[in-house]
């Protein structure tokens, strides 16, 4: 089964927040990005790129925050799409070059948890592929509450991770995708 890495939103504005200090899980998970993005180029598998260009925003391709961070740097032969709106398959073509490549099965990966990733694989599962979660290799920040106050990061995460592995996706650790794949 073609398996392809889908690394998303992971650019300096991301580092931004981080180093302003913004509350967020998983300190670890630029790591585990680059670590996961070096094992999908070591086993020769498709890897693709999908960054927010959205007007209005810091989040554009010719800004400094639109730029990707260094620990998801696309390397030549990897695509790199562009994107509006919250998932990475809306108005990208990335269903086509994921069927394309003959891909069934994607490992998600990037930013941030609550918004774009939840987007990302609830599409991907709508559209029929099988998705896999490293949890440890998402961004996840604080949010507002609807009611006042802030939901901590933490339990973003835990909310975002039990949502989305309930239904739509096998959640894994990042040190466990090599066993899926080899599966």
């Amino acid at each position: 089964m073609t398996t392809a890495l889908i690394c998303i939103d992971m650019q300096m504005g991301m580092a931004d927040r981080i180093a302003a200090g913004r509350p967020q899980a998983n300190p670890m998970a630029e790591a585990h990005v680059a670590a996961l993005l070096a094992l999908f180029r070591a086993r020769g598998l498709p890897v693709v790129h999908v960054l927010h260009d959205e007007p209005e925003t810091p989040f554009q391709r010719h800004l400094p925050a639109g730029a990707p961070m260094p620990c998801a740097l696309p390397v030549t032969g990897e695509a790199v799409l562009w994107k509006s709106r919250s998932s990475a398959f809306a108005g990208t073509g990335l269903e086509a070059l994921l069927r394309g490549q003959g891909t069934q099965r994607i490992v998600v990966v990037g930013a941030v948890a609550a918004f774009c990733v939840t987007s990302t694989v609830r599409a991907a599962f709508d559209l029929g592929f099988q998705v896999v979660l490293p949890g440890d290799a998402l961004l996840a920040f604080d949010i507002p509450a609807h009611d006042g106050g802030r939901i901590g990061a933490d339990e973003v995460l835990r909310v975002t991770l039990s949502l989305l592995g309930a239904d739509f996706a096998t959640l894994v650790t990042a040190d466990q995708v090599s066993g899926v794949l080899a599966a």
